[in-house]
């Protein structure tokens, strides 16, 4: 089946609190994606942002943020009372400072509440989750006693998991190990909540899942054994990326790598209950940096730089053979961007899931290429950029201008001013209408591409705090030629019928309704 989806973070939506939540905001949005007959519902990874307030560098595999926890639901339920919901603020950049101090201060008090008189629900949920939550919850009142130090800095006691010391620090922070565990709560019941009202409405969401944890996590301090480790709980090797024509020193990213033959010695059962909680959060899972199933780069933990690496193998199918006869048609799309080998092809023909195609790298080379919309595979998710890249108008302000000449006459654009912004952008139009009529089955575009906004709304990754799109700051990524958002997009998402090989599909051409833009 043919469909398109639209991807935004759920910290991207609108809202009072600072940052985008689970509440009313949400729902909204699934109300325009279901009138716009859209499909899918694409989001980054929802985990507990650590360093760099990066969704890629979670504190676990398996928890919630608890930044999206929106209050308005929990005064709701009766466990915040209307004094005790923040005021609301205009939206804007996410200073995530204020969050780290504001929400676990209120966030405390909801929790008392509960766990004051602990609902059937919520002990129904500590038994459903209990393969991860305890160990969880216990990570972070620990971290919280260590001053939030990372893992490695902790006393070895407690770093190498001592059963005294576990022990003892399950008695000593007891009251904070629940107060975590009904955060928890919190989250997945809201989560819940969104996603079955997504279903009946049509809507599936598209999850995100790095394929590694952070160096700073539950899942490395509660199975060191499945990590590349020495025993005493520090790495030996770490993952990152070769050498390449944009980094010559390559890509040093530092998280854990996996132990694959012990993984494999367990029947891969760790990886197991990891997808059996995604495919039960989403309707659909993208797993982050397939490749290293294929085989990864492997640098030893102490070096400068990610040169000193090596290529080891991965997996490879014994993984998703072990998958497939776990769970009945897993919905999973592989990332296979990056370096891209004859291994990686044959695991991705083996597997036979659907592969990424990224329309910004088309003309990057002013050759043809697999990022061409007419070398799609019908098997693919097609997007206009993902999150790592610069949005579709930004883009083009940037490219060569050999680049954007080829890239407008490809998907031919109209003419006029390709440098214009906002929801009627000739050019946007012109890209994402190309892309749809691609032989893809699924599209997924950014929400900032069908609003036409510039460079300033794409969503940086570690070390930059990922800015809202509430209110845009232009719509042009160019200060000699800004313009305002044009406020058409106000307006109900136009339909349109195009024929994409023969057949008519109904797709939304331009973002309107939704007051995020």
């Amino acid at each position: 089946m043919r469909a398109s989806g639209i991807l935004m973070p759920v910290f991207s939506l609108p809202g009072p609190f600072g940052i985008g939540t689970l509440g009313k905001e949400a729902f909204a949005f699934v109300d325009f994606l279901a009138d716009a007959k859209q499909t899918y519902w694409q989001i980054l990874p929802i985990g507990p942002t650590g360093y760099g307030d990066s969704p890629y560098q979670s504190f676990s595999a398996f928890a919630g943020n608890p930044y999206f926890i929106d209050y308005r639901l929990l005064a709701d339920v009766g466990l915040l009372t209307a004094d005790e919901v923040p005021a609301a603020r205009p939206v804007g950049p996410i200073d995530y400072g204020a969050l780290y101090n504001e929400r676990p201060v209120i966030l405390k008090k909801a929790a008392d509440r509960l766990l004051a008189a602990p609902s059937p629900s919520y002990e129904a949920f500590c038994e459903a989750q209990s393969f991860w939550l305890e160990d969880y919850a216990l990570f972070m009142a620990v971290k919280a006693e260590q001053g939030q130090a990372g893992l490695a800095d902790w006393p070895d006691d407690l770093r190498c998991r001592k059963p005294e010391a576990i022990a003892a620090a399950k008695q000593r922070l007891a009251g904070a190990v629940d107060y975590y565990k009904a955060v928890q709560f919190f989250f997945y019941t809201q989560w819940n909540a969104l996603k079955a009202y997504a279903n009946g409405k049509g809507v599936r969401l598209v999850g995100d899942i790095p394929i590694y944890v952070s160096p700073d996590s539950s899942d490395l301090w509660t199975h060191p054994e499945l990590f590349q480790t020495d025993g005493e709980m520090h790495l030996t090797q770490v993952a990152g990326c070769p050498p390449d024509a944009f980094a010559a020193d390559g890509q040093l990213w530092g998280n854990p790598l996996y132990d694959w033959p012990t993984h494999k010695a367990t029947g891969f059962a760790w990886w197991k209950q990891r997808m059996k909680h995604a495919t039960s959060i989403y309707d659909v899972v993208r797993i982050d940096h397939f490749r290293a199933f294929s085989a990864y780069w492997a640098v030893p933990a102490e070096a400068e730089t990610a040169k000193e690496g090596q290529w080891l193998d991965g997996p490879k199918t014994d993984f998703f053979d072990a998958v497939n006869r776990t769970f009945k048609d897993p919905k999973i799309i592989a990332e296979d961007l990056g370096i891209i080998d004859d291994g990686v092809i044959d695991l991705l023909k083996k597997t036979q899931l659907p592969c990424m195609r990224v329309m910004q790298f088309a003309f990057m080379e002013g050759k043809d290429n697999m990022h061409m919309p007419h070398n799609y595979p019908k098997n693919c998710v097609a997007y206009t950029g993902t999150h790592d890249n610069n949005t579709v108008l930004g883009w083009l302000w940037e490219a060569q201008p050999y680049e954007r000449e080829h890239a407008l006459k490809y998907c031919a654009f109209p003419g006029g001013d390709w440098a214009v912004g906002g929801s009627e952008s000739a050019s946007c139009h012109a890209i994402i209408r190309t892309l749809w009529q691609s032989p893809a089955n699924t599209v997924i575009v950014p929400v900032q591409d069908l609003c036409g906004f510039g460079k300033d709304t794409k969503n940086e990754r570690a070390r930059r705090a990922e800015r809202q799109l509430g209110v845009p700051r232009h719509a042009r990524s160019s200060s000699t030629a800004s313009t305002k958002v044009d406020q058409r997009i106000k307006r109900r998402l136009l339909q349109k019928q195009i024929t994409a090989k023969g057949r008519r599909v109904s797709v939304g051409f331009c973002l309107c309704k939704f007051p995020m833009c």
